[in-house]
């Protein structure tokens, strides 16, 4: 299995930030000569990876600053503009609207990859969780060492990069032997007490099919201080030693804030897949809801698509069954009859004209995710789980969970 391992970096300890930055801009100004040599070839004529790559010797001739890269750092530049191309044909193939690919300016090229070759790792030179990386051409880097590698791992490359905070990262990417994942349940051993339906919110981060409610994570004190920040540095002179000071600072707020929503994730992501063996929740298709009216801000906070990723991939490390499914219409339906209720979005509870049915809004659409969920695995809803296990909206029989009881105690359950 493929793993990235990251730790923070230090070059001003071993004084090669200089070198290291001046690396990355000549990497920068090598991509956007692969991009403007694949531009100016005839359409019908388009050179490849391969063939840009057989050119590297050239270039180097031609233009000698090339040459003080290293080889298999400059093929990883070159294949890091074809798989930009490759993923922008696929998005116009599916139906995007897309562009084409930019010049790549400073603060967008901030990082250089070696691949199988020119680094080297030295776990045992440093003291206090402190290691050292070699990078051919740039030196030696310090790196807080906070956990080891796998024994067994295989280093395939590794990456430097400076944030926009201006925080050095090496990213190690390894490949260790497959581990004997868990076995996931049989399928015809799934039934609703072992399986759980999510409708995502932003009142409610999650909605379950069982009746528990995590609370969205509360960033109000950090946006504050982000928007304080930014005004602040809306007054500086842009290019100014301060304003360039007061930038890292915005971008270290930005980065606290990301960081706060993945810790949060992880272990609310983690909670599902140990808890239940089976979990469904809705694919929503999050970059037409990021176009839609309202609430824009909020749905972006909530980072769905972010959250649903963690879901699938700790799936497979937890032996539990991660099943997306369809969306629209898991509002409206009644869980109990099928028959569509029309809702304003202020609108918090469901009743049903037709079979009388009530209950929370969002209680019905994750009862709805867990009764299509057991169809898209090809399974009959059980006959003996009632939909009336859904809490009626005049009850206090939720149980509600903060968003930051998931942050400090790592579980649900504890």
């Amino acid at each position: 299995m493929w793993y990235a391992y990251r730790y923070r970096a230090y070059p001003d300890w071993t004084g090669v930030t200089a070198e290291a930055e001046r690396h990355i801009g000549i990497h920068r100004q090598l991509y956007n000569h692969v991009k403007w040599d694949y531009e100016n070839s005839p359409e019908d004529d388009k050179p490849s990876e391969y063939t840009q790559n057989n050119k590297l010797p050239e270039w180097k001739q031609r233009w000698p600053v090339f040459a003080e890269l290293h080889s298999k750092a400059a093929q990883e530049t070159v294949a890091r503009f074809h798989d930009n191309l490759s993923s922008l044909k696929g998005k116009k193939e599916n139906g995007n609207k897309v562009g084409r690919l930019k010049r790549q300016g400073p603060s967008e090229f901030r990082s250089v990859t070696y691949n199988q070759s020119g680094f080297d790792l030295d776990n045992k030179r440093g003291r206090n969780r402190y290691a050292y990386v070699r990078f051919s051409k740039i030196g030696w880097i310090p790196i807080r060492y906070h956990r080891d590698l796998p024994d067994d791992a295989t280093i395939k490359e590794v990456t430097l990069k400076q944030e926009r905070s201006g925080a050095w990262y090496v990213t190690f990417g390894i490949e260790v032997e497959d581990e004997e994942l868990p076995e996931k349940p049989a399928l015809d051993e799934l039934d609703a007490s072992n399986s759980v339906g999510i409708d995502l919110g932003i009142l409610n981060y999650i909605h379950t099919s069982d009746g528990l409610t995590v609370d969205t994570l509360d960033l109000e004190d950090e946006y504050e201080r982000l928007r304080k920040a930014q005004r602040t540095l809306s007054r500086r002179e842009r290019g100014s030693n301060n304003w360039e000071k007061q930038r890292k600072r915005v971008a270290k707020l930005k980065r606290r804030i990301r960081r706060k929503v993945l810790d949060f994730q992880h272990k609310l992501t983690t909670w599902l897949v140990r808890e239940y063996d089976a979990v469904f929740v809705e694919d929503l298709d999050v970059q037409e809801m990021m176009q839609s009216k309202g609430n824009a801000k909020n749905k972006q906070d909530a980072a769905w698509r972010q959250f649903i990723q963690l879901l699938e991939y700790k799936a497979d490390l937890y032996g539990c069954h991660v099943v997306q499914v369809e969306a629209a219409g898991t509002t409206k339906e009644c869980a109990a009859c099928g028959v569509a209720v029309e809702k304003e979005l202020w609108v918090r509870e469901h009743s049903c004209p037709s079979c009388g049915f009530k209950a929370d809004r969002d209680a019905n659409a994750a009862l709805n995710v867990l009764q299509r969920g057991f169809s898209e695995l090809g399974l009959g809803w059980p006959e003996d789980t009632p939909v009336e296990t859904a809490t009626a909206t005049d009850t206090t029989q939720f149980e509600s969970v903060s968003a930051s009881r998931v942050v400090e105690a790592g579980s649900l359950g504890a």
